[in-house]
């Protein structure tokens, strides 16, 4: 049976964090996360598009983080909030063939290149003292560029259909980034996140069932002095395998920050927010030379949305990596142990 599944991530244009932007992508996970591979180097490219609204809540957090207005002024914005973004992610990916600890080592890099575009409209209404004013709120910004990049450690084990991982991954603020404005690529800040995964998986029945759940730590951006706070988020998966080559199923996310904001930048509180998804999968594996290739595509449909923009997201991935060894090419590879 097939065991092709890389690791992704990237930004989100429109969820929680500072400036609406989060380190974590959730759905970067999905099903067979945990199942090791065969070593040697494999190759992601990743299409990313998202759609998203929200409401006044979140408009009037981002017109305050950009210098709109200021939290001081009583103020009651009637405003909704739009995003889109397209991204294209690459992720080299080396798995070692000795083992570490006794189970399966890997490392990646995922550089992101993309558009994002961002609007706001409404009436803002404030109260300075015994007057109050009333003006029409119009902003949009859209921004094509790179973003950061984001190393990954992983390690693997494989006890029969069990499966187990730990993962650690970073961000290096190297993206395109500027605090005045309303899209933006890179986050302008660093972050570390850990977790741990679990795959069941039945090579004679085909049925998989795949779970990671991590914590991110976000470091303090020096531009603004602004640190957001720790995130938590699960990403699952569940697929039936139909023959060798194809899988369809459901994948799905849980998206909640568990840590207030803070710095001397944080002039919003602490703003908390969570976002849940769920959505189907398709995925196919052929031979591409003597190499294996798998197509994967996912959707997300955002749901019970808290202090944060909601909406949808599609995936389109497609792996290259090295077939098992003994197997012809045209052959679907056996789970590596």
């Amino acid at each position: 049976m097939i065991v092709v599944m890389a690791v992704l991530g990237s930004i989100d244009p429109a969820s929680a964090d500072e400036d609406g932007i989060s380190f974590w992508l959730p759905g970067t996970f999905g099903s067979l996360a945990a199942v090791p591979t065969v070593p040697g180097l494999s190759a992601v490219s990743t299409y990313y598009h998202t759609s998203v609204t929200a409401g006044a809540n979140v408009s009037a957090a981002r017109e305050i983080t950009i210098g709109q207005f200021t939290p001081s002024v009583t103020a009651n914005l009637a405003a909704n909030l739009k995003a889109t973004g397209d991204l294209l992610l690459l992720t080299p990916t080396y798995t070692f063939a000795t083992p570490v600890l006794g189970g399966q080592a890997a490392v990646s890099m995922t550089g992101v290149f993309g558009r994002t575009s961002t609007s706001i409209n409404g009436t803002l209404t404030a109260m300075v003292g015994p007057f109050t004013f009333m003006r029409s709120i119009s902003n949009s910004d859209e921004l094509t560029s790179v973003g950061d990049l984001y190393p990954m450690a992983t390690l693997k084990w494989n006890q029969g259909v069990n499966n187990f991982m730990v993962y650690a991954r970073g961000d290096i603020p190297v993206g395109a980034y500027d605090a005045s404005r309303l899209s933006n690529v890179g986050i302008g800040h660093g972050a570390i996140d850990a977790g741990a995964g679990y795959t069941y998986f039945d090579p004679t029945k085909g049925h998989e069932l795949s779970a990671v759940a991590g914590f991110t730590y976000n470091f303090k951006n020096p531009t603004t002095d602004y640190q957001s706070g720790v995130d938590f988020h699960l990403d699952w998966g569940a697929s039936q395998f139909l023959s060798k080559q194809v899988h369809v199923g459901l994948v799905g996310y849980l998206y909640e920050q568990v840590g207030c904001d803070s710095g001397g930048g944080d002039r919003i509180g602490c703003f908390r927010s969570r976002v849940a998804a769920a959505g189907p999968q398709i995925g196919y594996i052929f031979p591409v030379g003597e190499m294996q290739g798998y197509l994967n595509l996912k959707g997300y449909y955002e749901f019970a949305a808290d202090n944060r923009p909601q909406g949808w997201n599609v995936w389109l991935s497609f792996v290259i990596s090295p077939p098992t060894p003994g197997a012809p090419p045209s052959r679907a590879p056996a789970v590596y142990k």
